[in-house]
């Protein structure tokens, strides 16, 4: 049977309200609100502009309930600041998400979540210090923070969204933590999106602050977990130069702009140095980087589509079977599915079978 949620959720990817959605299938918006309520189903021709319009497939809106978002339980760093449009098309984006994680979790067996849950009065540089330690990571700086946390059971996806007001978004489902990051930033913003999400999970994961405060701590956290102070007051115990700061992000693989903060925080350069750096940054670099790393990418799910290829699974019978525009699945995985054939006619081999345990 027709799947009413489906439609809804078809609609909010497209950043379309009940009105627009109408007006582009030239019928009456509230056509749209009853099928959307379940009232009535859209006839074959309907049905086939609706098709048209959304981009979805026809057996898009005839599967099961999607596992929809709420939006409580998603740590959103500038609700208040966001467009709803924008917000209910990332979570979309989510439930799309699920569905293919779950379409994996079939046929591979996947790291398990090895995190922490800490008090919610946790001092965060702390809670930082503890994982780092319980992950045997010592003082050393993270070479990939999205190959770590997918090393940790955390299932990252990327998103594709042309909004500033979202950087990145997390939350717990089923006992399995998820971190979104949107592409749509730096790759130093992107690691430092990557360390925030994941205070969310270790800090927040049974309640909580929320809001400006839930915020400033998983700041701290992914400000201590990236730069530990140990290392950070070896390596600049005195600054007097922008310059220097901007030769050492590179180290840590933050921007410029999160080491001035840390090193203010911890007391290697005053107040006046602080807000002097600060307005240097934004005058010489603006939205941009000095000396810009390479992005981080998934290694998880570029080992999955390693080893459908081998099986000669294509990316159009992963679309084909969760009923998903092939364009949505690459926007989750870093465009990695580029790597499978599109037809039926794949060159993979055994020898290129990633590290992961095919379910048979």
């Amino acid at each position: 049977m027709f799947n009413p949620k489906r439609l809804t959720l078809a609609r909010q990817r497209r950043k379309l309200t009940k009105k627009g959605l109408a007006e582009a299938c030239g019928c009456d918006q509230k056509t749209i609100i009853r099928y959307e309520d379940g009232e009535i189903e859209p006839p074959p021709d309907s049905l086939a502009t609706l098709v048209r319009v959304l981009d979805f497939p026809e057996g898009f809106f005839f599967g099961p309930d999607p596992d929809e978002v709420p939006v409580e339980a998603v740590s959103f760093r500038s609700l208040k600041a966001m467009l709803a449009r924008d917000r209910d098309a990332a979570l979309s984006a989510a439930s799309f998400a699920f569905m293919l994680n779950d379409w994996v979790a079939e046929r591979f067996t996947l790291p398990e979540p090895d995190l922490l849950a800490f008090k919610e009065d946790t001092d965060p540089e702390m809670a930082a210090q503890m994982l780092r330690q319980k992950w045997g990571l010592g003082e050393r700086r993270v070479s990939n923070m999205v190959h770590l946390l997918e090393s940790k059971g955390v299932r990252v996806f990327s998103l594709v969204e042309d909004t500033r007001s979202l950087d990145a978004f997390s939350m717990w489902r089923k006992n399995t933590p998820f971190v979104f990051l949107n592409t749509n930033t730096t790759a130093e913003r992107s690691r430092f999106d990557a360390a925030h999400e994941l205070g969310h999970l270790v800090l927040h994961h049974h309640g909580g602050p929320n809001g400006r405060v839930a915020e400033d701590q998983a700041n701290q956290f992914a400000s201590a977990f990236l730069m530990p102070k140990a290392d950070v007051r070896a390596r600049l115990a005195r600054v007097r130069f922008l310059d220097e700061i901007i030769r050492a992000k590179r180290h840590w693989g933050v921007s410029v702009a999160a080491l001035n903060h840390r090193l203010h925080r911890l007391g290697i350069t005053t107040d006046w140095q602080y807000r002097t750096f600060c307005i240097q940054i934004s005058e010489q670099f603006g939205r941009t980087e000095p000396l810009g790393m390479d992005r981080e990418r998934s290694m998880l799910w570029q080992k999955v589509f390693t080893a459908l290829r081998a099986e000669r699974i294509t990316k159009t019978k992963i679309a084909n079977a969760l009923n998903l525009p092939p364009a949505e699945l690459e926007n989750l995985v870093f465009q990695l599915t580029t790597m499978l054939p599109i037809d039926g006619h794949g060159s993979g081999s055994g020898k290129s079978r990633a590290n992961l345990r095919l379910v048979r």
